[in-house]
């Protein structure tokens, strides 16, 4: 018998392996129910897609493989596992699914709801615990007065308990207000989704379902139907979750309402203690800094929410015609000392989704600032308000809070 004591590994490299159902971080009979295999199954054969892209955020990644497994076994479609995306795990992460020629992506986990384009997409939120009844309790106690105007607002993951809140609270609450999540989350966000005119100023918006008396406010992948007579401004929030990048980005863009938040972890209600003011008075101070700068590094904080390439194009416009210079840095996720590499730039722009474009800066050696920063900076029709806008898709021509820049020379 030959002992072969050295090989080139092709062996190793084609051996093929058995796959099975490996030990998980949730438990096998709540797998199916916690990943929503059922209805993700249906949307896949539903579409006839081949090539499934599952993106799962680095704490549902244990869980990868068993509903890798699930998929394949139910629908007969080849999956491939996407994990430590380049940007922030809640985008949506088109550029590793085309890599590998995926016809759609099924999202896992907390995301922000940003729209792409090329590529459908199914979003499976999950569902944390939350006592329902605590909550309501919390609610009463922060609102006594039961005339109080209240939109409620929830971390995607707790959206399924908001049916089950209005039940309680409607009865006695006759001006609160359920956000809710685009009812239909495999085709607002889609490919197949025509491009439309861009929607009116938010608060003009009025949905066609919707009863007369009210008019809708999308944003950040949320309906708001409020009365037909009332601003947003109006309302008081009350926000399920804990403290996240969603519930700052919440504050900063309706910052003239109070908060107030009920924690699912703790099952503790109160009022948020940011304090706004001077989180704004911070961000305008970067505005000045904006205004000073000669050299301008725009970095590339995303590759997959729609019209990101515009508000690049966007943005060299602007600092050009404000007499300054600009480069475009893609890097993948940021830190000071990727940033330090580059001397000669005065200050960053980050064209990034809402809710991570608020990039706390304090530790790098130069600023970075939001797009909506960069454009008070540069263009003199903008004026500063109070007013503050995370999504860069709505600075663009054509959307609500386009200001034409064709003056500057």
């Amino acid at each position: 018998m030959a002992v072969v004591f050295s090989s080139n590994g092709a062996q190793i490299i084609e051996q093929l392996l058995a796959a099975s159902e490996t030990v998980t971080q949730t438990r096998p009979d709540e797998l199916d129910r916690e990943y929503e295999i059922e209805e993700t199954c249906n949307f896949i054969t539903r579409n006839l897609f081949k090539k499934i892209a599952l993106q799962f955020p680095d704490e549902l990644l244990a869980d990868s493989a068993a509903v890798a497994f699930r998929v394949e076994q139910a629908t007969g479609s080849k999956t491939y596992i996407l994990g430590d995306t380049s940007y922030g795990s809640c985008c949506v992460d088109e550029v590793a699914a085309e890599h590998v020629g995926a016809d759609c992506i099924i999202h896992y986990g907390r995301a922000c709801l940003s729209p792409s384009r090329r590529l459908p997409v199914m979003y499976v939120f999950g569902q944390r615990p939350l006592d329902v009844k605590q909550c309501a309790a919390s609610f009463r106690q922060l609102y006594p007065d039961t005339q109080s105007r209240v939109v409620v607002l929830c971390d995607v993951v707790y959206s399924y308990v908001l049916d089950d809140l209005r039940n309680i609270l409607h009865p006695e609450y006759k001006h609160v207000v359920f956000s809710s999540i685009c009812p239909d989350r495999t085709s607002f966000i889609s490919c197949y989704q025509s491009e439309g005119p861009s929607q009116e100023k938010n608060e003009k918006s009025q949905c066609r379902d919707s009863p007369k008396s009210q008019k809708l406010i999308c944003r950040f992948g949320r309906q708001i139907a409020t009365e037909e007579n009332y601003h947003i401004d109006d309302y008081g929030m009350f926000y399920l979750g804990p403290e996240s990048l969603t519930l700052t980005n919440f504050m900063m863009s309706w910052n003239k309402c109070t908060f107030c938040t009920f924690n699912p972890i703790t099952g503790t209600g109160r009022q948020d203690s940011l304090n706004v003011n001077k989180a704004l008075m911070k961000r305008y101070y970067l505005i000045e800094r904006a205004r000073d700068a000669q050299v301008v590094g725009i970095l590339v904080g995303t590759l997959g929410v729609a019209d990101y390439l515009s508000v690049i194009d966007h943005l060299k416009e602007l600092i050009r015609k404000a007499g300054k210079k600009s480069y475009t840095f893609v890097m993948g996720r940021l830190n000071a000392a990727k940033l330090a590499n580059f001397l000669e730039v005065d200050i960053y722009v980050l064209v990034a989704c809402p809710e991570n474009s608020l990039l706390d800066s304090s530790e790098f050696y130069r600023p970075v600032v939001t797009v909506f920063e960069m454009e008070l900076a540069c263009n003199k029709a903008r004026e500063w308000t109070g007013e503050y806008i995370t999504d860069f898709g709505d600075l663009l021509p054509g959307k609500m809070d386009f200001v034409d820049c064709t003056h500057l020379t």
